[in-house]
Order: C-alpha cells, then sequence, then structure tokens
C-alpha cells in the first residue's frame, strides 16, 4: 500500500499545473495580438507543434522511433481534403475528428508491424510505410489528384459561424483551440497509470513485462493514438490552407518533425511545442539572410546543442531569471528542467 500510495503521489504532483505552464499557453494567445500579420506564421507553427507533439508520445515515452510518421499526417490531411471535395461532411471540426480516426485504423493496423522490431527496423518499417503511401497516392491520381493535388478544396465555417479567412486568423485561433484541447489530453494520459507504464516500457521492456504490464498492447494503444494526433495535424494543415498533395507523405516533412524534436528535447509533452517555435524561427531567420543555405544554419546551430548538451543550455537560459529572483527575494531560484518533465 505504501507503494502505490508513493506512485499516486507522484502522479498527482507531476500533474499539477506550473506557472510556467500557464505563462505558456498566455503567451501563445497573447501572439494572436502582438503580431496581427504573422497568423499564417503562427498556424504554421502550431500544427508543427501538434505533428510533433503526436511522435513524442511514441518517441519520448514509449521509446518507439519512426521516420514515417508523415504518413498518418498525409492520411489525416487527404481524409479532410476528400471529405470536402466530395461534400461528405461540410462540418470543419467533425471532418477533423473523422480525417484523425482514419489516421488512426491505420496506425493501429502497421502497430503490429512496428512493435516486433528494434530501432533500426522500426525506422525501416516506418519510413516504408510513408513511402508505400506516397507511392499509392501518385498512383491512384484520379482520386488524389496526383502531382497537382486535391482541387476544388472549399472548407465551409467552423460550427456554421466562423470563416476562415485569407490572413489566417480563423485557422489560427481554430489550430490553437485544437492544439490545446488535444494537449490538455495527452497531458492527462501522460500522467496517468498508463502514462507511467509506458515510462516503464521505454526504460526496460523485459522488467516492465516481468511485473505485469502488457507490453504490446500498451505499444499499439500509444502508437494508435499518436496516428490519431497526426492525423488530427495533418488534416488541420488541408483545413487551414485548402490544400493537399503528395508533400504532405514526403520523407522531408518527418525528418524535420524528427530535428524538430532533437531541438525542443522528447519526454515532456512541451517539447514538441518548443520545438516547433524554435524550428520555424531559425528557418525564418535564416532564409531570409541566406536562402540557399538555410539548412546548413540549422545543421549547426544542431551540432552546437549536441556539443553544448541540453541542460547546460537550460542553465545559461535561467542564469538572467534567477538573477532576478534574487535580487527581489532572495527565494528559491528558477532551475533547469530536466528532460522528461514539463517545463
Amino acid at each position: 500500500m505504501t507503494a502505490l500510495a508513493d506512485v499516486g503521489y507522484y502522479s498527482r504532483r507531476q500533474a499539477r499545473w506550473r506557472w510556467s505552464e500557464i505563462v505558456f499557453w498566455l503567451a501563445a494567445l497573447a501572439c494572436a495580438f502582438a503580431f496581427p500579420s504573422r497568423y499564417l506564421i503562427m498556424t504554421d507553427i502550431v500544427r508543427l507543434g501538434l505533428f510533433a507533439l503526436s511522435l513524442d508520445l511514441i518517441l519520448g515515452y514509449a521509446g518507439i522511433v519512426s521516420l514515417g510518421h508523415a504518413a498518418f499526417f498525409g492520411v489525416g490531411a487527404y481524409a479532410a481534403g476528400l471529405l470536402a471535395v466530395h461534400g461528405i461532411i461540410n462540418e470543419p471540426v467533425i471532418a477533423l475528428v473523422v480525417a484523425g480516426l482514419a489516421a488512426a485504423v491505420l496506425g493501429f493496423l502497421t502497430s503490429f508491424l512496428v512493435i516486433r522490431g528494434v530501432d533500426l527496423t522500426r525506422l525501416m518499417v516506418t519510413l516504408g510505410i510513408a513511402l508505400l503511401l506516397e507511392a499509392l497516392a501518385e498512383r491512384f491520381s484520379d482520386i488524389t489528384g496526383g502531382t497537382d493535388g486535391l482541387q476544388g478544396i472549399e472548407i465551409q465555417p467552423i460550427l456554421g459561424f466562423f470563416t476562415f479567412d485569407m490572413f489566417g486568423k480563423t485557422g489560427f485561433f481554430y489550430s490553437l483551440a485544437v492544439l490545446f484541447v488535444l494537449f490538455l489530453l495527452a497531458r492527462r494520459i501522460v500522467h496517468s497509470p498508463f502514462g507511467l507504464s509506458l515510462r516503464a516500457i521505454r526504460n526496460n521492456p523485459l522488467r516492465a513485462s516481468a511485473i505485469g504490464i502488457p507490453v504490446n498492447r500498451r505499444l499499439i494503444a500509444v502508437y494508435t493514438l499518436a496516428a490519431f494526433y497526426a492525423g488530427i495535424a495533418g488534416a488541420l494543415f488541408t483545413q487551414t490552407t485548402a490544400l493537399a498533395s503528395l508533400d504532405v507523405f514526403s520523407f522531408e516533412r518527418s525528418a524535420d518533425l524528427m530535428l524538430v524534436l532533437v531541438l525542443g528535447g522528447t519526454g515532456y509533452l512541451y517539447g514538441g511545442l518548443i520545438g516547433a517555435v524554435v524550428f520555424r524561427l531559425l528557418q525564418e531567420v535564416f532564409s531570409s539572410i541566406t536562402p540557399q543555405y538555410w539548412q546548413f544554419w540549422i545543421g549547426l546551430v544542431l551540432v552546437v546543442i549536441v556539443l553544448i548538451g541540453r541542460q547546460r543550455l537550460h542553465r545559461w537560459v535561467l542564469w538572467a531569471p534567477n538573477l532576478i529572483v534574487r535580487q527581489l527575494g532572495g527565494r528559491k531560484a528558477i532551475v533547469a528542467v530536466p528532460e522528461g518533465d514539463a517545463p
């Protein structure tokens, strides 16, 4: 009973909202009013953050590596596009959920292949699934539009009231609301006994199996959930851009996702969100300075992060806040957050 009580106390303590989390979401909302001319890029950041969150669920919490996560993103994007083009479901929110469920079905069916292998096998299997879907989308061009993409996508007003505008204002608030709701769900999941069992599986699958955790069923469940999240991100892409092309299945999309998690860190839900902001801002800055070589500079930033270490960077970033806290009241300084905890 003592051990169970300790686990329950730990879970409740980790699930409490921190002031930094509240500040994060208030800052995200404030960006809508601080940068009214940048709705399009902010919407792109929100979509990328949700996409990275989906990968972090399997990589950071279950230890499943993937180089083909764009497969689920693409299925969600095309599902939302086809539903809109053929007028099957006109309500964007319902279409969003249906597109996510379509990606979840694919995730469930392919999870049996993914959980059987080790890291290298999983990389190849997930990459192969994404490449296969891209080839199928190109083959059946009469349905997907082939290299030209889906034509004539018209997204109806959200809930019948909020119309998508060319400046991206509606798309940003819509995407941010979807991200926040799904983040709350993911936060509840990772701090539940289910989430704790995933951490145990990630650390030592054999030991987790020995203490009675159904390893395969847990991995299938979280892989399906991650596919659902990625499908939602893909559907948001189609609904906010009125575009769905073969690019949604591309390897570059999955590779960029890995870079986002390298920048933000894995094993805590804010890693993908912070990484998405940093990645898009770096891309924006470097592409404006040297349009042809922006990838080189992002690669250089990644090398610096690896050489210096994320923990040391955290200490450097928090040096000024710690100094201010000590000067104001001598209260306990802010400490760098270890990987795996919320910011």
